[in-house]
């Protein structure tokens, strides 16, 4: 049987069946592809008659050329098509069955204190009132600040950040509707200072920027149409720098938002349900950045501890 068809089937099956988004589909089609291209090279071009071996091979040498989490992934992409191909009758064996996952080292994930997220939103709010007298300007601060609220008092991810429409925002009871990964939504709540960026955004920013490219996009590039992620991360940067807080990324926005929870006395679920985390080992992380960030606490408290 012909690989790249077997693929596409595969990949047809992942958008049908299992509600992955387009980029994470590209990401196992790619992978995969890799792996059979490898193992092709080697002399294996049937897939019935690839062996364990054959892959404990092919993962020796992408040890070679890959990082640990990208060959860690690429396994991942490799032991589910093989499943796949067993379950729907394309092998009769399933040659990936005992294929291990690489270890990855624990790494806690990077996020502000309280004071440092503070001054982030601060010096946004302030950069917006310098720009009192340039429409444009204040416009895109005006953005800026709103995004910022948003990310750090929700914790959604930047991609659900730019996928909002204005019809997403629920200031009546302070909630956001957001669709995340295998477009399931969510429902998530925000606070009183993201409200009132939002509400000045959205009168006073948002139609200075607005084209008959807008539609009913909540965020807008300065040229009028939908933000682009990287427009987003963009900003993160730069008002990071701006405000004197270290370098962060809106990912880290997220961690800082889950971990500020967890320690203001939120559960442990209520915060899974809040980031849209499909399994509890995920969030379970943000409990570790919370004890380290106690150990630090104690240790300046306690200088002889």
């Amino acid at each position: 049987m012909d690989a790249q068809y077997t693929v596409e089937r595969f990949v047809d099956y992942l958008r049908a069946a299992k509600g992955l988004s387009e980029h994470t589909v590209a990401a196992y089609r790619s992978d995969v592809l890799q792996c059979l291209d490898a193992l092709a090279a080697s002399g294996k071009t049937e897939l019935d008659g690839v062996t364990l071996s054959d892959l404990r091979m092919w993962m020796g040498e992408e040890s070679h050329h890959v990082s640990k989490s990208s060959l860690a992934r690429k396994t991942i992409a490799v032991r589910r098509f093989f499943a796949w191909a067993l379950e729907h009758g394309v092998l009769t064996h399933n040659p990936a069955s005992a294929l291990k996952t690489p270890k990855l080292p624990k790494t806690l994930p990077a996020v502000l204190n309280e004071t440092q997220a503070g001054a982030l939103m601060d010096e946004a709010d302030a950069e917006a009132a310098r720009r009192d007298d340039e429409p444009h300007a204040r416009a895109l601060a005006l953005r800026d600040c709103a995004m910022l609220e948003v990310l750090y008092a929700t914790g959604i991810r930047v991609a659900e950040l730019v996928s909002m429409d204005l019809g997403s925002v629920h200031y009546g009871n302070r909630t956001i509707t957001v669709t995340g990964k295998g477009d399931k939504q969510r429902v998530v709540p925000f606070g009183v200072p993201a409200q009132h960026a939002l509400e000045q955004w959205t009168e006073q920013g948002r139609p200075c920027l607005m084209t008959p490219r807008s539609g009913n996009a909540l965020f807008l590039g300065a040229r009028g149409a939908r933000i682009d992620q990287r427009v987003v991360r963009g900003v993160v940067h730069r008002e990071a720098v701006r405000a004197g807080v270290p370098d962060i990324s809106p990912h880290a926005l997220r961690h800082s938002a889950a971990t500020h929870m967890l320690d203001g006395g939120a559960d442990l679920r209520e915060v899974q349900e809040m980031l849209g985390h499909s399994s509890l080992e995920t969030t379970q992380r943000y409990t570790h950045v919370s004890i380290e960030q106690l150990k630090s606490r104690y240790k300046q408290a306690f200088p002889r501890a």
